[in-house]
């Protein structure tokens, strides 16, 4: 058996990742996934790093004192994706500022990107609707992903190097 072992490297360290299989709901008449379906997926895999890192779900999103919004979204989509493919979501979280940050996702399917999303959120104070700093418990997050991807980075450049 063959292994890409730099594709093996940057999957098996990758941040997060999420895995899913595409049911016949997530599919459109044609047989390939709804184009919004791929966000909805996107954020499943949010939901799952957030899980991953004990943050509390039901403290996270009900009646919150803040919150994060998404303010933008967006996906491309390189190939169709099908009911039954098994889907490896890469999700790599960035702070912008202290009230924001970014959500990219690769979407893979047998080692082959299928789709790249990205989500842009913002911390809000709920009863005010202003923005404000993020809470210890997503910086924290954050934090921990930064390290991951400068560790990513780091085993890159020295394979490069060797």
């Amino acid at each position: 058996m063959f292994i890409d072992y730099q594709l093996y490297i940057y999957i098996s360290t990758m941040i997060f990742t999420y895995q899913r299989t595409i049911r016949f709901a997530d599919a459109d008449a044609a047989g390939v996934v709804y184009f919004a379906n791929i966000l909805n997926i996107c954020h499943e895999a949010y939901e799952d790093s957030l899980i991953h890192v004990n943050i509390n779900m039901r403290n996270f999103f009900t009646h919150p004192s803040i919150a994060y919004p998404i303010v933008h979204a967006s996906a491309d989509y390189l190939r169709p994706i099908y009911c039954g493919d098994k889907l490896i979501i890469n999700l790599i979280p960035k702070k912008i500022t202290e009230d924001k940050f970014d959500i990219n996702y690769e979407i893979s399917v047998n080692n082959v990107i299928v789709a790249k999303a990205i989500t842009r959120h913002v911390c809000i104070d709920v009863a005010t609707r202003n923005k404000r700093q993020m809470s210890g418990e997503i910086i924290s997050w954050l934090e921990t992903n930064r390290r991951d991807v400068e560790d990513i980075e780091r085993k890159k450049s020295r394979e490069e190097i060797i």
